[in-house]
């Protein structure tokens, strides 16, 4: 099945990417075809070829959760999203990431996403141990 993981940096890029690539592995131990996608910079890739879409960030705020707006103009335009299986992730922080993986999640309900799963993940492998237990299939 084809997978594509979209991670936001919002300032803490690298702990982001790291995340994703522990997705991304555990993912492809699946078996599937994974693709990364940085949402920062590849703003014109579509998502519509995608069966299974992971999205992922981190809390731009402290405290109170706040996302990077280009977060919702990256899925607005990221092609005929409405019906697509999901899994919503956020960067661990001390406050505010389970606030912001709320909004990451009404983000991505907003567009018609249909969320299978959501997380706050912690660290590369622990990255990896979800993405090999994730049930992507449908």
């Amino acid at each position: 099945m084809r997978v594509g993981v979209v991670f936001f940096g919002a300032g803490k890029r690298d702990t982001v990417a790291e995340i994703a690539r522990g997705i991304v592995a555990g993912l492809e131990r699946q078996g599937h075809q994974v693709d990364l996608i940085d949402g920062d910079k590849d703003r014109d890739t579509k998502l519509t070829v995608y069966q299974y879409v992971a999205v992922g960030t981190v809390s731009r705020s402290l405290f109170g959760g706040r996302l990077d707006p280009k977060i919702a103009e990256y899925l607005s335009s990221g092609g005929m999203l409405g019906g697509k299986r999901t899994f919503a992730f956020v960067g661990r922080s001390v406050f505010g990431a389970q606030k912001a993986l709320s909004r990451l999640m009404k983000a991505l309900e907003h567009e018609g996403m249909f969320i299978r799963f959501s997380e706050i993940l912690r660290s590369r492998s622990e990255a990896e141990l979800v993405g090999s237990r994730l049930k992507v299939e449908p």
